[in-house]
């Protein structure tokens, strides 16, 4: 057999063998998609371009304030007994944290009631003088026509009868006199037993037995940790979206979320920060391990939340530097420029070229060209 002969077997050999692959790969399963997808069109995934709110946070620090806190005072004087509390120990609205020696209080509170009751028995007398000089002018008065009457002693007894009436007024201030003195001396009795004016923590003790307090002094130093409030100092250019009763986020160092609405806006403004305070109440739900001056970071809006048109991230293509997406109309793949603005969780808001209730790929569009025929997947 000749060369040319041979050669000629070889090469329709090699044809068979060429034939019996493709037609190998055509009944597998991937070959049937291929000529499927190429006689139906690309397969894709769609997604609908949709409004969403857009609300911008930026994140400030703040930190927990007490609404009730400050120092309890000694509101009498007097050497310090007893000392009830330490520092840390937790105490309820009433509850007594110090006692001055009560020996001198009382002691004066015995001389007021002494004092008051003199006062009370000198206008006793006073009024029963007063009655007795009536009872004779009244005589006086019943001899105006006799032999016997005399208008001198009517005029003196008229005069006594005044002056009777004027000692009354008088006894009865005395009297009001000592019944406050005596009331003060029971106030301070009472106040020799310092109590606490809310519920809170002692965080620092300023005294102790045997010391002398004058009234003012301080004795211990109480926060109210069960009625915390949040403070920060916000730039003024965040301020417009944070009216009172706006609700926003903010996370513990523990990092909790947790949300609290803006209480008031403090109408002041820091001229080297250009920052105002703003409090704001917080819901804890609870969580009760927090301490005033504990930092927090508060999610605030920049402006008032808006409703943007947004399209799938995934459905966003870069190329020849610029922003495009394929939309699905009419069974073919239309290829669009657009314009983008900010983040929306797995969205971008579409600042241009898309409209609300337009189709747009976003599995199967890295190859699609222009005008391309596009089938959608199943449950796609």
């Amino acid at each position: 057999m000749s060369e040319w002969a041979v050669g000629r077997r070889w090469r329709h050999a090699i044809l068979r063998m060429a034939m019996a692959v493709m037609c190998l790969l055509a009944l597998s399963p991937a070959g049937e998609a291929q000529q499927r997808g190429g006689r139906e069109g690309a397969l894709v995934a769609i997604d609908e371009v949709r409004q969403m709110p857009l609300s911008q946070t930026v994140p400030v620090i703040g930190r927990l304030v007490a609404r009730q806190s400050g120092v309890v005072a000694a509101r009498t004087r007097g050497p310090v007994a007893e000392i009830r509390v330490n520092v840390g120990d937790r105490v309820e609205n009433g509850d007594i944290v110090a006692v001055l020696v009560l020996d001198r209080l009382e002691a004066e509170r015995r001389l007021r009631a002494a004092e008051a009751a003199e006062a009370q028995a000198a206008m006793q007398t006073a009024k029963e003088e007063f009655t007795f000089v009536q009872q004779e002018l009244r005589r006086l008065e019943n001899l105006r026509r006799s032999a016997a009457f005399s208008q001198a002693r009517y005029e003196d007894k008229v005069q006594d009868v005044a002056k009777a009436r004027s000692s009354i007024a008088e006894a009865e201030a005395v009297l009001l006199r000592e019944q406050v003195n005596l009331t003060m001396a029971e106030i301070d009795l009472r106040d020799a037993e310092i109590r606490a004016p809310f519920g809170g923590v002692v965080s620092m003790r300023h005294t102790e037995v045997g010391s002398y307090l004058n009234v003012g002094d301080d004795v211990v130093t109480l926060i109210n940790d069960l009625n915390l409030e949040i403070e920060a100092d916000v730039p003024a250019s965040r301020i417009s979206g944070l009216a009172p009763g706006t609700e926003i986020a903010f996370r513990l160092s523990d990092g909790s979320d947790l949300k609290a609405k803006v209480r008031a806006v403090v109408p002041e403004e820091n001229p080297l920060t250009r920052t105002r305070t703003v409090r704001f109440t917080p819901e804890f739900n609870g969580n009760r391990n927090l301490a005033t001056n504990q930092s927090v970071t508060l999610y605030l809006p920049v402006g008032e939340p808006r409703d943007v048109t947004t399209v799938h991230k995934d459905a966003v293509i870069s190329r020849g530097g610029r922003k495009i997406v394929f939309v699905a109309k009419d069974g073919a793949a239309d290829m669009r420029s657009i314009r983008l603005g900010e983040a929306v969780g797995s969205r971008f808001e579409v600042v241009d070229g898309l409209e609300q209730g337009d189709l747009v790929v976003v599995r199967g569009n890295e190859r699609l060209r222009q005008g391309q025929k596009i089938v959608l997947r199943e449950g796609g």
